[in-house]
């Protein structure tokens, strides 16, 4: 026997040993009773999943397992798509509300779908397990394994539900068990990343779906149809499904006031370190639904040293400072970015999601780094502009050293439009420079890979490209009005204050 053979079987071994162990029944009750505590727990969907399933209800289920549950058991015909992060149990949730349903004789003819036949039938692994092993089960709704109909990607059980296993793109005609057809169709990790690079893989994958998958259930018998997988691309199946669905139930690791949307088993110190251990561009895609096409704009960022300040013709720090005042959501974005000769550089830069008066100590650190040399403090202007004022004037009486800063008034055309025009071409062209000194800073760090992460659409974060995109604007408007340059600067109606 192969060794990976032998680990696989050492594997489903232990996992087996573990649903045993788990699931002890009490030999003393009577007929009577069990047939009490039965009803009692298929009248209680979240206590019937504690008492068969304790391996996998460890943590107490957060507000949305609890209602994408209530849809399913209460819309006998019904499609949804689990669009959850990883570490979310969209899997296992799924499981779950399945046999809940096959057991209690609410459906009759499970098919899961998967990228491929190998993958379904890993999927199914824990479905087979537990009816095969689960002692609660067997000992409330009898033996499940029937006798040569139990095999890895089809089994029968001697209630004659049926499970059966596929993989994309093969035949599933005639796909029935008797007279019944596939009431609960669940397509789990459909997509993947190679096939998302190719739109006509996607295309054909999609349509396969469509004609043949979704084909094999009846037209008059009430059908579940489940896809659970992350966003891995802007073109997926996942996507294609999400036009279809009766309910579409997107869940990021963090919600959107940037707290742990599952606290009972998530907590925020574990996601943060898990966070920081990837990419951005993986971090956006694998927990937050948010797939991040790298160098589709910026293929590459350059870098060279910083000159002296004293070398630079003309200086402007610029801030994005965001609209929440918190550590979890949007980034807070303050550069510090130079002219000289023809070049632009990006001498330091701070990009956190933070609060402002982290973000009002980051001009005082470059107010030091400037010293005497004349700079341009400038701050995009956002609704709360009055209440970051306050702040920066606060700090200022208290240290009492002023910053001299002002707000951005122009009418912005569109950010990304901005960022693409004016950036794209100084960096293709050898003129736009990130601090070679701060190369392992992981601020520098961050706005490299926001530049990288810019594309039409995204939902990636652009403070720090916007940030540099507001410095280099002014720059260019600063040293046009210097040489007598016609500059017309479309202005919003509200005062311009320094302080």
């Amino acid at each position: 026997m192969a060794r990976t053979e032998k680990q696989e079987l050492d594997a489903w071994k232990e996992y087996v040993k573990n649903i045993i162990d788990s699931t002890p029944i009490d030999l003393l009750e009577t007929a009577e009773q069990q047939r009490t505590r039965i009803a009692r727990l298929e009248a209680d969907a979240e206590a019937w999943f504690n008492y068969y399933f304790p391996k996998y209800t460890f943590a107490v289920p957060a507000a949305f397992h609890l209602e994408a549950t209530k849809r399913v058991l209460e819309n006998p015909e019904w499609f949804e798509v689990r669009i959850w992060s990883r570490e979310l149990a969209k899997s296992t949730r799924t499981m779950m509300e399945v046999l809940y349903l096959c057991l209690t004789a609410k459906k009759r003819y499970v098919l899961l779908i998967s990228n491929s036949l190998d993958n379904a039938v890993r999927l199914f692994m824990p479905y087979r397990a537990n009816l095969e092993y689960n002692q609660r089960i067997i000992h409330d709704y009898g033996l499940q394994e029937q006798s040569g109909k139990w095999k890895a990607e089809e089994f029968i059980t001697n209630k004659g539900v049926a499970f059966r296993a596929l993989g994309a793109g093969q035949s599933p005609r005639g796909t029935r068990n008797e007279e019944v057809r596939p009431d609960v169709l669940l397509f789990d990790d459909i997509d993947t990343d190679a096939d998302c690079h190719n739109p006509e893989i996607v295309a054909k994958k999609w349509k396969w779906i469509e004609e043949a998958a979704i084909s094999t259930r009846s037209i008059s018998a009430a059908t579940l149809i489940i896809f659970c997988g992350n966003r891995i691309a802007n073109d997926c199946c996942i996507e294609h499904a999400a036009k279809l669905a009766d309910h579409v139930d997107e869940i990021n690791i963090r919600d959107a006031d940037g707290r742990s949307s599952w606290p009972q088993k998530n907590n925020e110190l574990d996601i943060d370190r898990v966070l920081s251990q990837k990419s951005y561009a993986a971090a956006q895609k694998e927990y937050f639904n948010n797939p991040v096409t790298e160098g589709s704009v910026f293929k590459e960022m350059a870098y060279k040293p910083a000159r002296p300040i004293t070398d630079y013709s003309l200086l402007v720090c610029y801030t994005d400072p965001s609209f929440k005042d918190t550590k979890k959501n949007d980034f807070k974005a303050t550069v510090l970015v130079g002219r000289w000769q023809d070049e632009f550089h990006v001498i330091k830069c701070y990009l956190e999601q933070t609060t402002t008066a982290r973000m009002i100590e980051w001009h005082y650190t470059l107010m030091q780094l400037i010293g005497e040399c004349s700079c341009y403090y400038f701050m995009e202007e956002v609704f709360l502009q009055d209440i970051l004022l306050k702040e920066f004037y606060a700090a200022g009486k208290h240290s009492g050293k002023v910053i001299p800063i002002c707000g951005d008034r122009r009418s912005k055309p569109e950010k990304f439009m901005r960022i693409e025009s004016l950036l794209e071409p100084l960096n293709r062209n050898g003129k736009l420079f990130l601090n070679e000194n701060e190369k392992h800073n992981p601020h520098m760090q961050r706005l490299q890979e926001q530049f990288l992460a810019l594309a039409p659409k995204s939902r990636a974060h652009d403070d720090g490209p916007d940030a540099v995109e507001g410095a280099v604007w002014i720059i260019n408007n600063k040293e046009a009005a210097r040489a007598g340059g016609n500059i017309t600067i479309i202005k919003k109606p509200q005062s311009n204050r320094a302080f």
